[in-house]
């Protein structure tokens, strides 16, 4: 059996197709170098709920960047006049929009695509985008299958693309604060951390299934996810809730925490061991359509024993440290422990009552020397576009490998709640040992012709 990082060594040798100029960019990708003082054009596809905040970011980030909002894409055609108002109100421009994604990447004035749209339609629109030369900013998680993430990689590599994972707080400064005094040894060696996603969700109900709205492009919106008639219930946010289309609160809310925490552990791999246990609590199943569990805990090991848990809290519940985190994270070292919540962050020693290290808001700090902080919490998508500008991946505070491997422990810990079993990961096969029902999991089966090839 090849290795997994031998054969993506080998794959992208063999795939690296035409040439300009010696520098190894492939004719697609050529087109998507962008000058240090050239306008980069974006697009955004899906602009409901999360989609409106990737707007209002690059709006702010106009003048800032230089950047230019050029196109809003989505498959529900009923939210083009209210964003394209506020895209004219702001920019004093109006945007097109497009309800098909493929037309957006036909667009050579478009050098990036910012995507928020549901779970099971990220990679496949990446890379899509990607084989088209375009710059990717794409939400968490970054795949909805550990197959789907590897191909995003490979596909970012072999067009020479920046692929952005949204997990914006490798952004924050406080966080990247705390994260470099863990690694420095702030509270000794760190042997586990913990993530925590407390987030209280009622019942969203049933209905019968119906005709989709006018509006509405359906078969474009389930894509890769196998047919099923249309359902109110399924679509908007809800998709979260089934296994089809989303990844459960485990992999919503949870890869942001997820993401801090494999961080602060400093483990760039795949845990060797998973077990995920839960199920739907306080919701009375038939009056709920929902799939996915409200309540879950994950545990994972690493070769070296370090240990990474995860809890996922959908009803009531208190919340937990000194700082009242719902969502946040705690590591433990040898010699005390250190809390992270939103923005602050405090570190004990050993039993002491009082934190001896910490930050807050009030305290933030740039970057680093000469960055020029962007408005309105942009910093993330400020960094996208000053990787495009820089040309290289290494400028990416969460390059689509950083967000591929936060991403994968909620899939995994979903396969392990699903089958009710512990499960042995190979991290350099990206296989589970001597477990071939679970390495079905490690892929869709996907709807014609939405399909992602094992050649991107």
């Amino acid at each position: 059996m090849t290795k997994r990082r031998d054969f993506i060594k080998q794959s992208l040798l063999g795939t690296a197709g035409l040439t300009i100029g010696g520098m190894g960019f492939s004719a697609r990708s050529y087109a998507s170098i962008v000058g240090s003082g050239e306008r980069i054009t974006l697009a955004v596809v899906g602009i409901r709920g999360q989609g409106s905040g990737h707007i209002n970011s690059w709006l702010s980030l106009t003048e800032n960047r230089n950047v230019r909002l050029k196109t809003i894409c989505d498959v529900d055609e009923q939210y083009f006049a209210e964003k394209s108002k506020i895209i004219t109100d702001k920019s004093g421009v109006k945007p097109v929009t497009e309800w098909d994604m493929r037309k957006v990447f036909d667009d050579k004035e478009i050098n990036a695509v910012s995507f928020a749209i549901p779970n099971h339609w990220h990679a496949l629109g990446t890379i899509w985008a990607c084989q088209a030369g375009k710059h990717v900013y794409v939400e968490k998680p970054s795949c909805h299958n550990i197959f789907e993430g590897r191909k995003m990689i490979e596909a970012s590599r072999k067009y020479n693309v920046r692929v952005q994972t949204g997990l914006q707080n490798r952004s924050i400064s406080n966080v990247m604060e705390a994260m470099k005094f863990l690694h420095d040894g702030g509270i000794g060696e760190v042997y586990m951390a913990k993530g925590m996603c407390y987030k209280p969700r009622d019942s969203f109900g049933i209905a019968k299934d119906s005709n989709p709205p006018a509006t509405l492009h359906y078969d474009r919106w389930l894509g890769p996810a196998p047919y099923r008639q249309y359902n109110e219930k399924r679509l908007h946010y809800n998709w979260h809730w089934f296994w089809d289309t989303g990844n459960g609160d485990t992999g919503n809310q949870g890869p942001h925490q997820f993401d801090v925490a494999r961080w602060g552990l400093n483990k760039n791999e795949h845990p060797v061991s998973i077990f995920s246990t839960g199920g739907i609590y306080g919701i009375n199943p038939d009056e709920c359509a929902q799939e996915t569990p409200n309540t879950q805990t994950s545990l994972f090991k690493y070769s070296d024993g370090k240990v990474l848990e995860f809890e996922t809290r959908g009803r009531y519940t208190n919340d937990e440290s000194s700082l009242g985190i719902r969502i946040g994270n705690i590591f433990y070292g040898n010699d005390g422990y250190l809390e992270v919540n939103g923005d602050t962050w405090k570190a004990f020693r050993k039993r002491e009552k009082e934190p001896f290290a910490g930050s807050s808001i009030s305290e933030k700090k740039a970057v680093e020397p000469g960055y020029l902080a962007a408005p309105g919490g942009a910093d993330h998508y400020a960094n996208f576009i000053d990787a495009i500008r820089a040309g290289n991946n290494e400028a990416l505070h969460c390059d689509i490998i950083e967000g591929f491997y936060s991403s994968s422990l909620p899939i995994l810990a979903n396969i392990s709640y699903r089958l009710g079993r512990e499960l042995k990961f190979m991290g350099d096969y990206e296989k589970f040992a001597n477990d071939p029902e679970a390495d079905t999991m490690l892929k869709r089966v996907y709807r014609k012709p939405y399909v992602i090839n094992d050649e991107v």
